[in-house]
């Protein structure tokens, strides 16, 4: 068995959270590709390498003395070197990335990336294993894309050779030759790639908490971690704002129908959550999670005998599209269709949309509802299980929220309600009480 094993910069904060991800590693031996995040907060109101990273190239490119958080970044790894008793100097690489922030114009991506590089050395030295710099096997295309196929022909051989190695986190190299970070989910996705590319049976990605949990625990006291979630279910939530994993994170492994769990470095002993391809495995709930997002507009396009005429709809999307804005849901009736956007995007902008909907589509009328919040009730379990849009609404109308917005797709795997902002944590209690606590 193959595992690729990812650690989050909590994980990494200093030597003692070192010490815990050793101890992981050498207790299962399948454990033999390690990818770590740069260092991350040791207490609150400490700072992250990477900050203080892109602290250091501001104020380079502005001309300023960077020496203070330069030696803060020196300090912190020494003192993990110093904690973990390595004969082990970065001293050339110190020296490496101040040469950089004395050019003209340094990369700002060189930069960012030296504190998942540094701690990757670090981590190597520690665990006996060889060290794969992702700059030599991580390639990105001329359009800064990740370049799959030239990654994996580099990748796949070098990890066979090495048989155990540390590989760090967030970047690669671009057509140039440059060191090129990935723009979202950066360590995340290594790990992924890593994963794809030596075809593991796992992809263990270790964090400070235990899984993925059905409702957001700023919103909901203590909800229940979720055991084993889809690939499918997952992106739903994370698309409507769970805090799980971004979604370039999930398609190398999907893609070879590798599993991924969540685990707690902190809390080794939890099982923490599965996240499969398909499962027959049981929730214990009809739902899997919920999550949402506010600050939504709701564009209402009436026109009698719409679905009679050819072409409405794309006419419609049309006027949203050569304004830059993208679309989230689009719930219709017979005479009606209403488009979703995220308000941010569309108040700048919402005359001219609907001066161009009246122009090509000629509706007999436009209505404009602002703060509007989204919340997605996720889980296969709905498929079989009767009468669950009846319980959201009950639920919701029991604690007095006015439902705006209904949107369930052919699947059945989700329902999307739209309800006021301020109505928001309220419904997602509500609706988690309902499917859950009732239940416990």
């Amino acid at each position: 068995m193959i595992k690729v094993v990812k650690f989050g910069g909590s994980s990494l904060a200093d030597a003692k959270q070192f010490e815990k991800v050793g101890e992981i590693i050498h207790a299962d031996p399948s454990r033999v590709f390690v990818v770590p995040s740069a260092p991350g907060k040791r207490f609150s109101g400490d700072t992250k390498v990477t900050d203080l990273l892109y602290r250091c190239y501001d104020l380079a490119v502005a001309g300023k003395d960077f020496t203070d958080p330069f030696r803060e970044i020196q300090s912190r790894y020494n003192e993990i070197i110093k904690g973990l008793q390595l004969s082990f100097s970065l001293e050339d690489q110190f020296a490496l990335i101040e040469e950089e922030l004395k050019k003209e114009h340094p990369s700002r991506d060189f930069i960012a990336s030296r504190g998942e590089n540094l701690n990757g050395r670090v981590m190597a030295q520690y665990l006996g294993f060889a060290f794969i710099d992702p700059a030599e096997a991580i390639f990105f295309d001329e359009n800064g894309l990740w370049d799959e196929e030239k990654t994996r022909a580099a990748l796949a051989p070098k990890l066979r050779e090495t048989g155990k190695a540390v590989i760090p986190g967030f970047y690669g190299c671009d057509v140039k030759g440059n060191v090129k970070t990935f723009s979202r989910g950066g360590s995340d996705i290594t790990g992924s790639i890593v994963a794809g590319a030596c075809r593991a049976d796992v992809y263990e990605n270790w964090t400070d908490v235990s899984g993925c949990l059905a409702a957001d625990p700023r919103i909901v006291q203590d909800p229940v971690p979720i055991k084993t979630i889809t690939y499918k279910e997952l992106r739903e939530l994370s698309y409507m704002g769970a805090s799980v994993l971004h979604e370039d994170a999930i398609f190398p492994v999907r893609k070879e129908g590798i599993p991924i769990n969540i685990r707690n470095t902190n809390r080794p002993q939890d099982d923490g959550t599965w996240i499969v391809e398909s499962t027959c495995q049981k929730t214990g709930y009809t739902i899997t999670g919920i999550a949402g997002k506010k600050d939504f507009c709701a564009v209402l396009i009436s026109k009698d005998q719409m679905n009679t005429e050819v072409g409405f709809c794309r006419k419609v999307l049309q006027a949203f599209e050569d304004n830059g804005i993208s679309i989230e849901h689009m719930p219709s009736g017979i005479d009606t269709m209403t488009v979703v956007v995220h308000e941010s995007e569309f108040m700048d902008k919402e005359q001219q949309v609907v001066s161009e909907i009246h122009r090509l589509a000629r509706p007999d009328s436009i209505e404009i509802e602002a703060d509007l919040a989204l919340i997605a009730v996720v889980g296969r379990g709905m498929k079989s299980n009767r009468g669950t849009a009846g319980r959201i609404f009950a639920s919701l109308a029991h604690a007095h929220v006015n439902v705006r917005m209904i949107d369930q797709g052919s699947s059945e795997l989700n329902i999307i309600i739209g309800v006021e902002n301020k109505d928001f944590e309220k419904a997602i209690r509500a609706i988690y009480a309902i499917f859950v606590e009732t239940q416990l």
